[in-house]
């Protein structure tokens, strides 16, 4: 049987685990509101404009065109903007997103290159002799759209150059406190409108309608501007919803490692309650028999 004071030791290791992990919670729940509120804040916002660029895409006609709607006749190789947390201690956040990266890597029949956002991410790329082309860490806890300008630079210069036919964003969705979900989404080109609507307009039982734009001063002029913002926004965006998950994720992992650190005092304790009490019992015994031995 371990001894008391064997005990006693892994209590205080454990005592100290706890006060790290509760730290980390506290951390963590600091910033989970601040990232929740600005994810959900813009996610309006992000989507309408999704939505803007799909139905360009979708019912661009004549001599409106533009190089982020053009999709390439053979595709060749793929970029993949990876989206993970410089820190682990967060539960299965990151593991979810790289299972489904490399889940989807491996339905690709193209090579893949990843632009990796975080150490985690990267440091699982580079393990697996994948090829990062580019990799961003650091960023700060409460980014703009400045701190992924060079990001979405990178990602749509790769595109136009014909270094890649296709860019996929792969982040984690922030779907409520105890959902989020990895997610994939593919960037450049803009794909019409869930890509299922026939040529009627008719997806399901609703009729749709195409969307009707008047382009000032001219279609070129507005696109190249428009659409170079709106790709740095589904990029932001998904920053965005990526932090408040790893947040999230980190606050509920702490929270439940606390717990369980206390979980695991208390049963230490009573172990070594009935060492000691045993310890008792023998010295008990051991005067029982002295004294029968003497009389």
């Amino acid at each position: 049987m371990i001894s008391a004071r064997e005990i006693r030791r892994r209590i205080r290791s454990v005592k100290n685990i706890a006060k790290v992990t509760g730290a980390l919670e506290t951390i963590a729940a600091s910033r989970v509101q601040k990232a929740q509120s600005q994810a959900l804040a813009t996610r309006a916002y992000a989507e309408a404009a999704l939505g803007i660029m799909r139905d360009i895409a979708r019912y661009q006609r004549g001599p409106i065109s533009h190089p982020y709607l053009d999709e390439r006749a053979t595709v060749k190789a793929i970029a993949v903007v990876l989206m993970t947390s410089d820190r682990g201690l967060a539960g299965p956040y990151n593991s979810n997103i790289l299972r489904t990266v490399i889940e989807f890597e491996a339905r690709q029949p193209v090579p893949v290159h990843y632009i990796t956002i975080g150490r985690k991410g990267r440091d699982m790329m580079l393990r697996r002799g994948a090829t990062v082309v580019a990799e961003f860490t650091d960023l700060p806890a409460s980014p703009s759209i400045l701190d992924i300008t060079v990001i979405a630079r990178t990602a749509i210069d790769d595109f136009l150059s014909g270094e890649v036919d296709e860019v996929h964003l792969a982040y984690t969705r922030f779907i409520h406190a105890l959902q989020q979900d990895p997610h994939i989404q593919m960037l450049l080109p803009f794909q019409p409108i869930d890509g299922e609507k026939n040529k009627d307009g008719v997806q399901g039982d609703r009729q749709t309608l195409p969307a009707i734009y008047t382009y000032e001063p001219n279609p070129e002029d507005v696109l190249r501007g428009v659409l170079a913002r709106f790709t740095e926004l589904q990029i932001f965006q998904a920053l965005l919803e990526a932090l408040a998950s790893e947040h999230t994720a980190r606050m509920i992992a702490m929270q439940n490692a606390t717990e369980n650190a206390k979980s695991l005092v208390d049963e230490l304790t009573l172990s070594l309650n009935k060492a000691r009490q045993l310890a008792i019992t023998n010295e008990i015994l051991d005067i029982v028999g002295g004294a029968e031995a003497l009389a």
